[in-house]
């Protein structure tokens, strides 16, 4: 699955990755290996996370992510 990320934040995109697995937060913490506040706090955008972290979560579940580059 191919997900492009320039429309939206890191916040909502950490949520379509969680929602398509059909995994809740915790059980989405669980396999992240954090806890299910680190999940809330994201997916709320209480916490700020660094895209490349996103990247590699998307790897987890095999989901593309693609951002493309603005053209000026």
């Amino acid at each position: 699955m191919k997900f492009k990320a320039n429309d939206y934040k890191p916040k909502d995109v950490l949520k379509f990755i969680r929602q398509s697995t059909d995994l809740t937060q915790k059980e989405f913490a669980a396999k992240l290996k954090k806890s299910t506040n680190w999940v809330k706090s994201n997916e709320q955008g209480v916490t700020r996370f660094y895209f490349d972290d996103l990247i590699k979560i998307a790897n987890m579940f095999d989901i593309e992510i693609i951002i493309q580059e603005k053209i000026k």
